[in-house]
């Protein structure tokens, strides 16, 4: 009976009532489907380790209860309350004791991007059908490039939203009043996992979508590599328009290759060579589509020029890479290239992407915080070749030996920081051992960027870089990703006694703009 109500369950006007849900976990996420379920009548109740006050407060005032406790085994408020579903905030592994019994006593198991799915004709346009979904994921890019597509389709008369992994939950943008045309959502491997759970007869499916590229990262969230990689080729599951893949990573093309979607759906690659038909590339410095146009074979549409982008900041081989995989998905929703180009000139990194901090006596001190896995260190490292390297925290069970063999291998010295040195000071001694290396010991949180930065202006010289690239998350020593930059960028500038550049500072190019199809620049630091 459950399972045929459940089945059932598919709009915002659907029979919630009295449904019994648990939801684990209650940071941004946790609560809005907290509150998104008791808007609809169900009975919740949120089990979670710690609670934030400011929810806590709000649960019972929106009709949820809380517990709060141990997890390392189910909770008996838990098992007595006998939930129909549960629903679990990403942060919650396949492993992790709650999702086992879940799915050992065959109880419903939906993340909150399903969820929103099932809802999502809450508000409708004025053809009353709900608002277009474009899926972004990808080891590295996912933030820039959302940011990106929504630009461009407002750019192009869309109401349209970033949402999802980026930081607004997809039930807060489908709950809200005023409506979209189109949602444009970043998702983690986390929420792709629980999306490949999906047991509805209206399955989630996307305008369009695009994972970015594929590298080892979250091992330890999802168990192998295998399994990260599988739950990322979820984001192409039942794309009715475009598959977006990367051309430079055999990985997403074959994700495409082998992906269940709505007959009509086309692929579309983008990379920095020039395009065949069906893709978007970069011919002699214009970055061009040959994929949503009638004479394709013939002929291609200019989007913008490497040139142009340079004087945006936005020339560096990663972001231009992000920029074509968004000029294709907003393509597909019949964006012009000129509103395209017109969202491009407005367009701004977010902080601790490239970002640089400060130019002082011949050294460019530049913060990439955001670069939180070795595929994303490697794109800073290309950008500048020779830099001084600030690396290391928590590696997050990937091996840096690659990188540090590669890109690692020409950098003009090493400052490794984090509570995993050890074995990023292995991987110099091992793979690049000319490279001079020094170790950052200090605990203390504050006294850690204070002494990169002390030991940077000691090795570098005029014309060097130094670069924030840490390859690893944060959470060891820091708040987070942009907690660590932030830090990083104050004693830069305590030290050289300067304020931030202007925007017109934070060019973050290099010599060959399009000659080098690194990764993305960001990731989740989860």
């Amino acid at each position: 009976m459950t399972s045929d109500r459940l089945r059932a369950l598919t709009s915002w006007n659907a029979d919630w009532k009295g449904l019994r849900v648990a939801v684990l976990g209650l940071s941004v996420t946790g609560f809005a489907v907290a509150d998104t379920l008791t808007e609809l009548g169900a009975d919740v109740l949120v089990v979670t380790e710690k609670a934030d006050e400011e929810y806590a407060r709000l649960l019972p005032v929106i009709g949820a209860r809380l517990w709060t406790g141990p997890l390392g085994e189910v909770p008996a408020e838990l098992a007595e309350f006998g939930p129909e579903v549960v629903v679990a905030s990403p942060g919650f592994a396949p492993q992790h004791p709650l999702v086992v019994w879940a799915l050992a006593n065959d109880i419903a198991l939906w993340g909150d991007v399903e969820l929103a799915w099932r809802v999502r004709d809450k508000v409708l346009r004025a053809d009353g059908t709900p608002a277009d979904w474009v899926l972004i994921t990808g080891t590295n890019g996912k933030t820039t490039t959302t940011r990106l597509t929504a630009s461009m389709l407002v750019a192009g008369g869309l109401r349209a939203a970033p949402v999802g992994n980026i930081g607004t939950p997809v039930l807060d943008a489908v709950r809200d009043p005023s409506g979209f045309d189109a949602l444009v959502v970043e998702l983690s491997s986390h929420q792709l996992w629980y999306l490949g759970l999906q047991d509805s007869p209206e399955p989630l499916s996307p305008h369009a979508a695009v994972c970015l590229n594929l590298a080892d990262d979250h091992l330890e969230w999802h168990g192998s590599f295998e399994a990260y990689r599988d739950a990322k080729a979820h984001v192409y599951d039942n794309a009715r328009v475009a598959c977006v893949y990367n051309k430079a990573d055999a990985a997403t093309q074959a994700m495409v290759e082998d992906a269940e979607v709505i007959e009509g759906a086309r692929a579309i690659g983008f990379d920095l060579g020039i395009p065949g038909p069906s893709d978007l590339g970069v011919v002699e410095g214009i970055l061009v589509d040959r994929a949503f146009l009638d004479d394709r074979h013939k002929s291609a549409l200019e989007l913008s020029t490497v040139e142009e982008l340079a004087g945006l900041g936005l020339a560096a081989p990663h972001v231009v890479a992000n920029i074509l995989a968004a000029a294709a998905l907003a393509r597909s929703l019949d964006v012009a290239p000129a509103a395209i180009r017109d969202a491009l000139r407005g367009f701004r990194l977010d902080p601790h992407r490239i970002e640089i901090v400060a130019r002082h006596a011949g050294i460019t001190w530049v913060d990439d915080s955001k670069a939180t896995n070795p595929h994303a260190a490697a794109s800073s490292l290309a950008a500048y070749p020779g830099a001084v390297w600030v690396v290391g925290g928590l590696l997050k069970g990937v091996d840096i030996s690659e990188l540090v063999a590669g890109r690692g291998a020409t950098a003009r010295a090493a400052i490794v920081i984090g509570a995993e040195r050890a074995a990023v000071v292995a991987a110099f001694e091992r793979h690049a051992p000319a490279v001079p290396v020094f170790e950052v010991d200090h605990v203390e949180t504050e006294d850690v960027m204070a002494r990169v930065v002390e030991l940077a202006a000691g090795v570098a010289r005029d014309g060097d870089v130094v670069l924030l690239a840490p390859a690893a998350a944060s959470f060891d020593q820091f708040a987070s990703y942009a907690d660590r930059g932030r830090r990083f960028a104050a004693a830069v500038r305590e030290r050289i006694g300067t304020e931030a550049p202007g925007d017109d500072d934070r060019a973050a190019s290099a010599p060959g703009h399009t000659a080098d199809a690194a990764a993305p620049d960001d990731t989740d630091d989860a």
